[in-house]
C-alpha cells in the first residue's frame, strides 16, 4: 500500500508554472498527491510539463493563461472545476513586467504600470475567481509569491518593489476576509533563487548573490516549492495572513563581523630597540 501524501485527492492551480519556481512547485504538488492545473502564457512549456507529470503517474492539465486578463483567469478557474470537480489550493506565482534598475524619476510610466498589472492586479484577479471556487468546496489554501523585495526595498526597482509590497498587503486582507470561511491565504518571500533568470546572469552574478547571503549560497526552486506544499497542507492549518521568507537569513539582519583569514603575525617586543 502506498504511503498517504499530504495533498492526496486535492486540486491545485499554479500560475507562472512554465518554468523556475512555478514549475518546481507544480512538480512538488504532484509528488504530494495533488492534481495540478498549470497556467502561464507559454503553451509549449506548459504542455511539456503536463506531459511530464502525467508520465510520472500524476494528473495535470495545461491551461494557457494571461493573468492580466480577467476573462482568461475566470476561464482558468472554471476549467479547473469542470475537469476536476473542485479547487483546494492555488499558488499565485506569475510575475512579469517592470523595468531594469532605474532611478525612480527616470522610470517609464508604462513599465511601472506593467509590474503592477502582473504582480499585483494579476494576483487580485486570481484570488477573485479562486476564492468562490474554494468556498463552494468548503475551503482551501492560497499561497501568493512575493519576494524579500516586498519586505525590504531595493533601490532602482520601483515597479517590482511596489508590486511585491502591495502583494503582502493584499494577502493579509484576503486572509482576514476569509479566515472564518476555511480559506487560508499566505505569502512567500524568496530571496535569490537559482532560476533561469539568475542562470542567465552568469556565474559571477550568482557568486556575488551567494556571498551576500548569511548562508553563503543562493536558494533552489525546490526549497521554495517545499514551503508551498507545507502551506497548502493541513500541517499549517493554523497559519493565515503570514509572509514566510525563504532567503538564507537575508532579512534576519547583518551577519557577524569576521576578520579575513591571514597568516599568524610574529609578536613584536615593545622593549626592543
Amino acid at each position: 500500500m502506498s504511503t498517504p501524501q499530504p495533498l492526496d485527492g486535492r486540486v491545485a492551480i499554479v500560475t507562472g508554472a512554465s518554468r523556475g519556481i512555478g514549475a518546481a512547485t507544480a512538480r512538488a504538488l504532484h509528488r504530494a498527491g495533488a492534481a495540478v492545473v498549470l497556467a502561464a502564457r507559454d503553451t509549449e512549456a506548459l504542455t511539456a510539463l503536463a506531459a511530464e507529470i502525467d508520465a510520472a503517474g500524476g494528473r495535470a492539465l495545461a491551461v494557457p493563461t494571461d493573468v492580466t486578463d480577467p476573462t482568461a483567469v475566470q476561464h482558468l478557474v472554471a476549467t479547473t472545476v469542470d475537469r476536476f470537480g473542485r479547487l483546494d489550493a492555488a499558488v499565485n506565482n506569475a510575475a512579469g513586467g517592470g523595468h531594469p534598475p532605474t532611478p525612480l524619476a527616470d522610470v517609464d510610466i508604462t513599465a511601472f504600470d506593467s509590474a503592477l498589472a502582473v504582480n499585483l492586479r494579476g494576483v487580485f484577479l486570481a484570488m477573485k475567481y479562486e476564492i468562490p471556487a474554494m468556498l463552494a468546496g468548503g475551503g482551501g489554501a492560497i499561497v501568493n509569491m512575493s519576494s524579500t523585495a516586498g519586505l525590504q526595498a531595493v533601490g532602482g526597482l520601483a515597479g517590482y518593489v511596489s508590486s511585491k509590497f502591495g502583494l503582502i498587503g493584499l494577502t493579509r486582507t484576503a486572509a482576514l476576509d476569509y479566515a472564518d470561511a476555511g480559506i487560508r491565504v499566505n505569502a512567500l518571500a524568496p530571496g535569490p533563487i537559482h532560476t533561469e533568470q539568475l542562470e542567465a546572469a552568469g556565474e559571477q552574478a550568482r557568486q556575488a548573490a551567494a556571498q551576500a547571503m548569511p548562508m553563503r549560497r543562493i536558494g533552489l526552486p525546490d526549497e521554495v516549492a517545499a514551503a508551498v506544499v507545507w502551506l497548502c497542507s493541513d500541517e499549517s492549518s493554523f497559519i493565515t495572513g503570514a509572509t514566510l521568507p525563504i532567503d538564507g537569513g537575508k532579512l534576519a539582519g547583518a551577519p557577524p563581523f569576521r576578520r579575513p583569514a591571514t597568516a599568524a603575525q610574529p609578536r613584536t617586543n615593545p622593549t626592543a630597540t
